[in-house]
Order: structure tokens, then sequence, then C-alpha cells
């Protein structure tokens, strides 16, 4: 049995992730291979964003629906 130790990254951290993407991305000496390379992994990193923004989303709806209990 395998347990998964790994935590998930807080949105802050993703988005410090994409900045540093973007960062590299940005540098005139990255070749075009590089540039893909980093784009991909900035979707991916997106992505991430995105769940851990529609989690957010429902916890709040969670707790309107119980303020308006």
């Amino acid at each position: 049995m395998s347990e998964d130790n790994t935590r998930k990254p807080s949105l802050e951290e993703t988005f410090d992730q994409i900045e540093t993407i973007i960062s590299k991305m940005e540098q005139q000496e990255v070749t075009l291979e590089e540039s893909f390379a980093l784009y991909q992994q900035g979707v991916e990193k997106l992505k991430v964003c995105n769940t851990l923004l529609d989690e957010v989303e429902k916890k709040m709806q969670v707790l309107d629906a119980d303020d308006d209990a």
C-alpha cells in the first residue's frame, strides 16, 4: 500500500509558480522548445488554480447557505 503524502499547493504558491514560469518565458535566451515546455507547465498550474478556486467557491456557497438557514 502506497500512501501519497504530498500536500496540495496553496493558491498563492501556485500563482508564484506561474509567475516564475512567465519570467522564464520572457527571457530572450529561451528556445522555442523550452518555451513550449514552460507553456505546458503554466497550463497545468492554471488548471490547479481553477480547481482550488472552485473548491473555495463551493465552501463559500455552503457558508452562505448556512447563513440563510
